[in-house]
């Protein structure tokens, strides 16, 4: 294997330090988009109950917001619940919109590395190419072994620049796929959330209405 990288010439290096990269965010994206992480179960109903109690001080709400993704745009609500139903839904919107940036963090390098992959292995085949005639202009074809040499770095570089983009772009779209079914998600719960609160208010408006 390690003659194989030689013979690819230098651009085996940055070929190389790209597949270390996307495959430290593919592991890294795998550990932190884990949906029990992301959304735990149960974690609105428990946010409910407690605000039905009376249970949620702010070290309880603190909590619930380091918790997770859904915890903090959770806690956003919780903070706003009084406000107007239109503020609360915005300050929500907002905190999901910082979450969402959150959950596609190295997405963007680990696409970029799919995309420039196969044109540093195509830039390896270039320098190959120029290589073997740069050969054949110096002393013809009677010399196979440098040839060969030449060839091989233009075939290595180009096989290494795919097999390293053509796995970074599953894992690209395949992260970008579970983002966008996760953002869904917690979309659902936060309409929840701000339909649960806004009947609380009004029950406590109608309660309210009776005693007087």
């Amino acid at each position: 294997m390690l003659e194989i990288i030689k013979s690819g010439g230098w651009m085996m290096l940055p070929i190389i330090l790209g597949s270390i990269l996307a495959m430290a965010i593919v592991l890294e994206r795998f550990w932190s988009l884990r949906r029990s992480s992301i959304m735990p179960p149960g974690l609105l109903e428990q946010v409910l109950k407690q605000l039905r109690s009376g249970e949620m001080d702010a070290a309880a709400l603190q909590e619930i917001e380091q918790g997770s993704p859904l915890g903090k745009i959770l806690a956003t609500g919780v903070r706003n619940r009084h406000r107007t139903h239109e503020q609360m839904k915005e300050r929500i919107e907002e905190t999901g919109r910082q979450v969402v940036h959150e959950l596609e963090r190295y997405l963007n390098t680990l696409g970029t590395i799919a995309s420039i992959s196969p044109m540093l292995g195509l830039l390896g085949t270039v320098f190959g190419m120029i290589e073997v005639f740069s050969v054949i202009t110096t002393v013809g074809v009677g010399n196979p072994h440098v040839l060969a040499g030449g060839i091989a770095q233009a075939l290595i570089t180009t096989a290494a620049g795919l097999v390293v983009a053509i796995p970074a772009l599953i894992f690209h779209r395949y992260f970008r796929g579970q983002v966008h079914s996760l953002t869904l998600e917690m979309e659902a719960e936060a309409i929840r959330f701000v339909d649960t609160i806004a009947r609380m208010k009004a029950a406590r408006r109608q309660a309210a209405g009776k005693r007087a």
